[in-house]
């Protein structure tokens, strides 16, 4: 199969499967959004919907959170990954964004870049989910699940390479729920460890068992087959 067809076939699977998609993550603002999509690295959507509540009615905007300090926003976010780290990287984003932008999330990708907290991944999602723009955020599940479908190459072995592989092959208007579909099936089906191969919609034009397959024979038989 052409890497063309590739496309289409998961594509196609995708918008017939969720053609309206979203983010998980719970939030009322871009300012939210910005915490809580720099709170998820190396966390749960499900651990950080459980923080923010709490969290967003103490500090439910950029002014507020700029005149606390780390370790009171420490408090609320102690069960995630890396609270101390995130804490800092929070108080100094929310005074960034109140000494620069008025408080109000910033759609410019260099501009998303300059703050505390904020990579390419985080400002791509902001982007994407905030301002509807075609942005394609690369996490661990995306970059699992393009290798292991075969939709980029195994020179592509950055998050980079991976963005600018999907960009060229996925049309404009489908980009922003390409990072949901990618991401949710990672995360439900096309799991790190035990794959759910048997229930996958995409089996049949899924390379796994070719040589070079991310997702080789060995990963493959370890496969659930219920």
């Amino acid at each position: 199969m052409k890497r063309e067809e590739r496309y289409k076939a998961v594509l196609d699977y995708f918008q017939q499967q969720m053609p309206e998609v979203d983010t998980e993550l719970e939030f009322g603002s871009v300012f939210q959004l910005l915490v809580a999509v720099i709170l998820s690295a190396q966390c749960t959507d499900k651990r950080i919907n459980q923080v923010t509540p709490e969290l967003f009615r103490a500090f439910p905007d950029a002014p507020s959170m700029a005149a606390a300090e780390a370790d009171e926003v420490y408090e609320y976010i102690k069960s995630v990954s890396y609270p101390n780290a995130k804490a800092r990287h929070l108080v100094d984003m929310a005074r960034a964004l109140t000494e620069r932008y008025g408080g109000e999330g910033p759609a410019d990708m260099d501009q998303l870049l300059s703050l505390p907290g904020v990579g390419r991944k985080t400002a791509n999602v902001i982007q994407a989910v905030a301002f509807g723009k075609s942005t394609l955020a690369v996490d661990t599940h995306v970059y699992r699940v393009s290798h292991r479908l075969g939709l980029v190459a195994p020179r592509d072995n950055t998050p980079l390479k991976v963005e600018t592989a999907l960009m060229r092959h996925i049309p404009e208007s489908l980009i922003p729920r390409a990072h949901h579909w990618l991401l949710l099936h990672g995360r439900y089906v096309c799991t790190s460890q035990r794959p759910k191969c048997a229930k996958c919609g995409l089996a049949d034009v899924c390379p796994k068992l070719l040589d070079g397959s991310k997702l080789d024979k060995k990963t493959a038989k370890s496969c659930e087959v219920s």
